[in-house]
């Protein structure tokens, strides 16, 4: 490896200690992190407009001539404005800078610029305010993207770009860990030369192939990291836990229904993998409200009747307390001893929690404890481990699951979603775990009637949210951004463009322009759009809640809603893996055509949980025919696992693997998907994952691939000491 890769980010130029604490907070601590903060979005400096073809008050870019000298003017505050004119075939454009004298000698008379920026129009004469500015000349075009990269305080655009490029001086010499015979038959770019394009494209087809590379390289490790986790995820000396019919019984009587084909089928594959000595791996999977739970939770009763242990951990607390209101009550009345852990149990509590589940004495003991990642804290410990359920599994790493299983030496794992994944993806999501599908509804759920509408509902739309409060049921308003599009974020294409789809960014031919500023609407933003509903509802008592919220402000929220507290609930998707609210009857979904159809059917599967007459409304705002067509499918078709393959089919698998709302990861591991969250084609998945799977049966912890090795126990947290 190139030793200035791994070299400190204090090597670079003008990199001192408040740069270093100032990149560390975006994770970047060497050379080699700086290369991989890709940008978030590119500036298309490309589309050259004439002033007299751009729309007032959009970004774009402009080539202009200077035609007056710079002048300076002192205004109140002691700021400095420097001024002068510039103009093209179609007008005449005056340029103003604020506190930067420094620029006088930077403007030259009848030199050409491209400026970009935003362009105002006042009377015949337009405006623009502190452009980006690049010497132009037409026998050395400038490169049409400009990267723009996440930032943090203490850090600026020119900063990081200026380290960038110093640093993208070292890729030379970089070691390429994709074996070659791969990378060339599969008509990849070197790692080299797709690290320099994704920071500084030469033009959009670069780009596009850098993208290409760099999202293989994401799919491969992924997929080579769960493969060897595999390898060792069946351990002998599990507990066996084993029951009788006669108990069983005892189970099922204390139900107030009788199971479903599906779920009595999902119980049997439970109790015969307990009832050995090798680890349980089993992922239980269905549609939400199939019934998942109450597999789960007989499988909680065999290990506890085989005098063990179980502990179920989910994604929230509220999650959790909901398990914890369905499931303690039930097993309480068996007899079974239990108790919930989450980050609002008091220090009291915990105390009484810890000594309980090692507790020598079986009649002292705690059979059962459901909670959050609160039972991966240090003092939690088991007396008699059997039985790990994790809910809603994606929503935890490998390594969180992990340190759940070592506090249960040698356990049994039952994993739980409400996502269905289609085939080719769980054979390397899930291809240490034996898979149990729920495909069938018990009696009396009813299906959500799905309608799409447009902008021209709006009205009908609001009488029909009246109506359904009226009538005593609440409401799920779902907006695909937090927050209202940032000024400085207009008019960028961002890292995840779809380029070469209808509705995406079209991938430009030669010698032609292209325009990013007509494509999609705004995103509806749920913070906004609560606080507008609130005016035109007034008499409705409307909330929010997002995933950049702390998490006890999601759960109060959550809780308000669930006792009916809250009529109209705003959110992003952070309420697609959800509490239970029965009473809610009306899922609309904003700018629908911005979600993936699993996402959509997940969404509408938080509705028609009671009794209540429910519907799914998909509000679409934009995305042409392509858009169009995929809604019809979620207006037609219930089957969760067809929609699922017809996702992957249409947008790729940044769906199923990408992080979703504010951070929230949906992916296994210490490895974050970038380029690959939003790759559109699914082939280049497959082969990526074909090729990693033939490379794991010749060599399952990659002896003769040390370099591959070495950097899958970088990237991966729990890699290191599985390959060991």
């Amino acid at each position: 490896m190139n030793p200035y890769l791994s070299a400190p980010i204090t090597t670079l130029s003008g990199v001192g200690e408040a740069r270093r604490k100032a990149y560390a907070r975006l994770g970047v601590r060497t050379v080699r992190d700086l290369l991989y903060h890709f940008p978030r979005a590119f500036e298309n400096r490309g589309d050259i407009r004439l002033l007299s073809d751009v729309q007032p008050g959009e970004k774009c870019a402009v080539v202009l001539t200077v035609s007056t000298e710079c002048r300076i003017s002192r205004i109140k505050g002691r700021m400095n404005l420097l001024k002068f004119r510039a103009f093209d075939d179609s007008g005449v454009c005056e340029i103003t800078f604020f506190n930067q004298d420094y620029l006088r000698s930077a403007f030259p008379l009848g030199a050409a610029f491209r400026f970009y920026g935003k362009v105002e129009k006042m009377g015949h004469r337009y405006t623009m305010t502190s452009p980006a500015y690049e010497p132009y000349t037409e026998s050395r075009p400038l490169p049409p993207l400009f990267s723009v990269y996440p930032l943090t305080e203490g850090l600026s655009q020119k900063i990081i770009a200026a380290n960038v490029s110093q640093a993208l001086s070292f890729v030379a010499n970089m070691e390429d860990t994709l074996p070659e015979d791969i990378r060339t038959s599969e008509g990849l770019m070197t790692l080299s030369w797709a690290l320099k394009q994704i920071h500084l494209p030469d033009d959009y087809q670069s780009l596009h192939e850098a993208k290409r590379r760099l999202a293989f390289d994401e799919f491969f490790r992924f997929a080579l990291a769960l493969g060897t986790m595999g390898k060792t995820s069946r351990t002998t000396g599990a507990p066996v836990c084993a029951v009788s019919e006669e108990t069983m019984k005892e189970f099922l009587s204390a139900l107030p229904y009788e199971l479903t084909g599906a779920q009595t089928k999902a119980v049997s594959d439970i109790r015969k993998d307990m009832a050995s000595d090798t680890a349980m791996s089993r992922m239980l999977v269905g549609d939400v409200g199939c019934g998942k739970t109450i597999c789960a939770a007989a499988a909680m009763f065999v290990a506890v009747r085989s005098g063990r242990q179980a502990a179920l951990m989910a994604p929230t607390g509220i999650l959790a307390s909901q398990h914890a209101a369905d499931l303690l009550p039930l097993f309480e009345k068996m007899g079974i001893r239990g108790a919930l852990l989450t980050g609002h149990t008091t220090p009291a509590q915990k105390k009484k929690i810890y000594a309980a589940l090692i507790a020598e004495d079986p009649a002292q003991r705690l059979d059962v404890v459901i909670g959050t990642q609160a039972l991966l804290s240090e003092g939690v410990g088991f007396a008699a481990p059997a039985l790990v359920v994790t809910d809603e599994q994606h929503r935890f790493g490998v390594s969180q699951r992990a340190v759940l299983s070592e506090k249960n030496a040698h356990a049994h794992l039952l994993c739980m979603s409400a996502t269905p994944i289609p085939r080719s993806l769980a054979l390397v999501l899930y291809g240490d775990l034996d898979v149990s599908r729920i495909d069938e509804m018990p009696p009396g759920r009813q299906r959500v009637d799905t309608f799409v509408v447009d902008e021209s509902y709006r009205p009908r739309l609001e009488a029909f949210i009246r109506k359904n409060v009226a009538e005593g049921g609440q409401v799920y308003v779902v907006c695909p951004a937090v927050e209202e599009k940032l000024e400085e974020d207009e008019g960028l294409i961002p890292l995840q463009a779809d380029f070469g789809r209808e509705g995406g960014y079209l991938l430009p031919q030669e010698n032609t322009e292209i325009s990013f500023a007509e494509h999609q609407p705004d995103m509806r933003a749920a913070v906004q759009f609560a606080q507008e509903l609130s005016v035109r509802m007034p008499e409705l008592r409307v909330a929010y809640i997002h995933g950049k919220m702390k998490a006890s402000e999601k759960d109060q929220v959550m809780g308000d809603f669930a006792k009916g507290e809250i009529q109209v609930l705003v959110s992003t998707t952070v309420i697609e893996v959800g509490v239970n609210v029965p009473n809610a009857c009306l899922m609309i979904v904003e700018n629908a055509e911005r979600f993936g159809l699993s996402q959509l059917h997940q969404l509408r599967g938080r509705v028609g949980r009671g009794h209540r007459k429910s519907y799914c409304i998909l509000v679409k705002a934009g995305g042409g025919d392509t858009a169009k067509a995929r809604l019809e499918v979620m207006r037609t078709t219930y089957d969760g696992y067809n929609i699922a393959e017809q996702d992957l089919a249409q947008r790729g698998p940044g769906d199923f693997l990408a992080p979703v709302n504010g951070g929230e990861i949906r992916q296994s591991g210490g490895f974050r998907l970038q380029v690959a969250e939003g790759w559109p084609d699914a082939d280049l998945m497959n082969h990526a994952f074909n090729h990693a799977r033939a490379i794991l049966s010749e060599d399952p912890v990659l002896g003769t691939y040390p370099a591959l090795r070495k950097e899958l126990e970088n990237a991966f947290t729990m890699a290191g000491d599985i390959l060991n």
